[in-house]
């Protein structure tokens, strides 16, 4: 399964307002469209419209990661829901931090335990590690760590629900500086006085040789 970017943005959004706001969900296509175009909490912000976000989610269902919840109990709106918490056996905090990964991109692991602080519960630093390390190891990972890179302090993770992340090359080693001019003018001096040197004793010698 590979997801494409706006496939990425519309379940990632439907992950985070059921986790965030679920007295709100699930979504209507109006409410989708919004979470979606947030230009919060959102790397890159995007700009999409009702129509091709209505195809995306046809196209989700058809993956089996969304399901249409049909008007009924006085609702007039067909509703959107995700459904890759049970097509995919994921826990909430697993959830979460995919829902996050989706949204934002590359993160590391201080930042996802608190950018998933109102979806999920984690004690420490050390339970995301382990939340990620699980989605990792499986016969199909959803995560991988990515190398760290020039820069940063610390590795970040990334979501494989879109296929591998694409990972900068590393920018080439600068140039070394040329010598400030500064430095020229000890350099030279010093070579004049050698030269100084070599024609004094050249001039005593010359002296001597006709005794003066």
């Amino acid at each position: 399964m590979e997801l494409s970017a706006i496939e990425t943005r519309v379940a990632g959004s439907l992950i985070e307002k059921q986790l965030t706001t679920p007295q709100q969900y699930p979504l209507t296509l109006n409410a989708l469209v919004a979470a979606c175009n947030q230009t919060s909490n959102r790397n890159p912000v995007v700009s999409y419209d009702d129509r091709t976000v209505e195809a995306t989610a046809a196209g989700l269902k058809d993956k089996g990661l969304l399901r249409f919840v049909h008007p009924s109990h006085g609702r007039s709106a067909t509703r959107y829901r995700q459904v890759l918490d049970e097509s995919l056996g994921l826990e909430q905090g697993q959830l979460a931090l995919l829902g996050v990964l989706m949204l934002r991109g590359p993160q590391t692991v201080g930042e996802l335990r608190a950018r998933t602080e109102r979806m999920a519960t984690f004690a420490d630093l050390g339970e995301v590690e382990n939340a990620l390390g699980e989605l990792g190891r499986r016969e199909e990972p959803l995560v991988v760590r990515l190398a760290r890179q020039p820069g940063q302090k610390e590795e970040r993770y990334a979501h494989l629900l879109a296929g591998a992340p694409e990972v900068l090359p590393e920018p080439a080693a600068p140039l070394p500086a040329a010598e400030p001019a500064s430095h020229a003018p000890g350099s030279e001096l010093a070579a004049l006085r050698d030269e100084v040197a070599a024609l004094r004793r050249d001039l005593d010698e010359i002296r001597d040789q006709l005794g003066l």
